[in-house]
């Protein structure tokens, strides 16, 4: 059975249906009580985001496992009460499922894309997740404006250009979580040099969903020390700064005129 075709901007896409399977029984313990959004979760992106182009079509019959969970479990290796920015989270992965197992943590989606984060909105709103903010944009226009706990991202980009954009969001001594695969060590050791420059001080690969998962998430952990993001970051910061304080005198001095 075929779905109807889907209008995509100028474009009209057809798409083959493809069944959910049910949620795996290690899906309850990961989400506790937001399980049943997590199901509500897993059936948007089924259905919207295959339609919205979000996600392959070959990929439902898979989403539990390597998409849901595999991003969910990201959750155990994070602090109590952190905040947290999903770099180009683009169908909310992994911000969404981490934000269901994890609501302590406050997640900021960021995806410049509109159809992306229309359909973020529209899934923050179906889930009512409150610890949850979508924000469009690049990261790079976000220095200076953002300043997180934790950054993550997954299947953005290579680790250095991903450094390049996640870094520079984080707050001092911040870390950066980015989900790889299984050459998350080659990757890791292809660009210490960019990651020294970028600010960082340490670096690992690890894992996360050990007896949860099938296969464990690959993540690769940077952390930075007191100038995340490095030199260039740091003027772009201090620039930001300049401007608010000089928009808070203009407001300050606009109502003393009046």
């Amino acid at each position: 059975m075929s779905a109807a075709p889907i209008e995509d901007g100028d474009a009209v896409i057809e798409e083959p249906g493809q069944e959910l399977p049910d949620a795996p029984e290690s899906a309850r313990k990961v989400f506790g009580s937001n399980f049943d959004q997590a199901v509500r979760y897993a059936e948007l992106l089924a259905d919207a985001g295959v339609k919205r182009g979000l996600i392959g079509p070959r990929e439902v019959p898979r989403l539990w496992e390597r998409h849901i969970l595999n991003c969910a479990v990201l959750g155990e290796l994070l602090p109590a009460g952190a905040s947290l920015c999903d770099v180009g989270s683009g169908a909310g992965l992994p911000g969404i499922p981490v934000a269901l197992a994890r609501p302590d943590v406050q997640i900021t989606l960021l995806e410049p894309l509109l159809r992306r984060t229309t359909f973020l909105e529209e899934a923050v709103r179906e889930l009512g997740l409150e610890n949850v903010t979508v924000l469009r944009g690049r990261a790079e226009e976000m220095i200076g404006k953002l300043s997180v706990d934790v950054v993550t991202a997954r299947a953005v980009a290579p680790l250095d250009r991903l450094a390049g954009w996640g870094l520079p969001l984080l707050r001092p001594y911040g870390e950066m979580l980015a989900l790889k695969g299984d050459l998350a060590e080659q990757e890791l050791a292809d660009h210490k040099a960019a990651l020294v420059k970028l600010g960082a001080r340490e670096w690992s690969v690890g894992t996360a969903g050990e007896g949860v998962v099938e296969t464990p998430t690959h993540v690769v952990r940077v952390q930075v020390g007191e100038s995340p993001g490095g030199v260039k970051a740091a003027a772009r910061r201090a620039k930001a700064a300049r401007a608010d304080r000089s928009a808070g005198g203009n407001r300050t001095g606009a109502r003393r005129r009046r």
